[in-house]
Order: C-alpha cells, then sequence, then structure tokens
C-alpha cells in the first residue's frame, strides 16, 4: 500500500515537471497589428505624449507603477530602460513585473515624410521572476493631412492553450491607448 502511494506520487511530480517544462519551452510567438488616427494633431505631438513613460499610466490602465532605470541620448535617438508593474485587465488579481527598453527615433529634418518612432522589447515576469515571455513592438506615428496616423506592429510571446487570452489582453491594452491619446488631445484643441 505504501509502494502505491509513493509510485503515484512519484508519477504526479513527474507529470507537473514535463507540463512546466512543455509550458516554459513551449511559447510560441504570435503577430499584432494596431493602428488609429489622432484628429487634429501633429505626429511629434503624439510621438512625444506616447514616448514619455510617466504618462503611460494615463493611456494604458494596466500599468500601476514603474521606474525608469537609465536613459540617454539625443533628440532624434533617445533610448531608455523602465520596470513596471502592470495587473492584467481579463486577471485582475495577476500581477507581473516586466522590463523594457525603449528606443525613441525621429527621423532628420531634412528628410519627408517626418518618421516618427518607437522600438521597445519587453520581458514580462510572472510568479516572481520564474517564468518569463517577451515582446517586441514598434509604433510609428506619421502625419496624414491634419491628423496623426499611428500603427503598432507586435510580436509577442504566449503560452500555450492561452492564445485567445494573451490576444484579448493585448486588444484591450492597444485599443485602451489609441481611446485615451483621442480623448486626451480631443481635449487640447
Amino acid at each position: 500500500m505504501k509502494r502505491h502511494r509513493l509510485n503515484i506520487k512519484n508519477i504526479s511530480v513527474a507529470v507537473v515537471i514535463l507540463l512546466a517544462i512543455y509550458l516554459v519551452f513551449s511559447s510560441g510567438y504570435h503577430d499584432y497589428k494596431s493602428d488609429g488616427i489622432i484628429k487634429n494633431t501633429r505626429p511629434e505631438d503624439v510621438w512625444n505624449y506616447v514616448a514619455d513613460f510617466s504618462k503611460m499610466r494615463l493611456l494604458n490602465p494596466s500599468i500601476l507603477n514603474f521606474k525608469i532605470l537609465s536613459d540617454g541620448g539625443n533628440t532624434h535617438d533617445f533610448r531608455y530602460t523602465v520596470e513596471y508593474t502592470e495587473r492584467l485587465n481579463h486577471w485582475p488579481y495577476w500581477l507581473n513585473t516586466a522590463r523594457a527598453n525603449f528606443k525613441v527615433v525621429k527621423s532628420m529634418p531634412n528628410i519627408e515624410p517626418q518618421i516618427y518612432s518607437i522600438e521597445s522589447q519587453h520581458e514580462t515576469c510572472f510568479f516572481k521572476g520564474l517564468y518569463c515571455l517577451h515582446a517586441d513592438s514598434e509604433a510609428s506615428f506619421v502625419a496624414r493631412d491634419n491628423d496623426t496616423y499611428c500603427t503598432e506592429k507586435i510580436r509577442y510571446e504566449c503560452p500555450p492553450f492561452l492564445g485567445a487570452a494573451c490576444k484579448r489582453e493585448l486588444e484591450f491594452q492597444r485599443k485602451a491607448v489609441i481611446h485615451n491619446l483621442t480623448v486626451i488631445f480631443n481635449r487640447k484643441h
């Protein structure tokens, strides 16, 4: 009887370990693209606003707090690293900590059309850093008549079986950012 319990326990532990290894090493990448128009704005103004991570808490309701770890550069190529904590919208009791590297770039003045971009690489960790996922983002802001056309391409990792949940969370955050940018810039005019 005791030996039978020991075998079940060993098998259970082995199954849990194998499942954990599978989840860690089988996270797949997915692509997502979002866009929107911010009416009656200049791309540089929208770009400056989004590039300032202290404003990100107003744009993305998931972000709770942040700390700038490093920054430097010039007007045309500014870089910074930030660590932030967020609460996922669809799992509000589940916090994660992320570290992101940002590259904030605008094309030189003699280049037409002027292109303003923000590239970022994120490492989002769960379970006190035991399980981390990665994402890369490229956002651009260009003039379209008197408006700003914003696009963002995101390549993100998601654990197996959670593809729909990851996409739903990403869509919520990206739509919130565009909506909040629209509200903020409409108030200014």
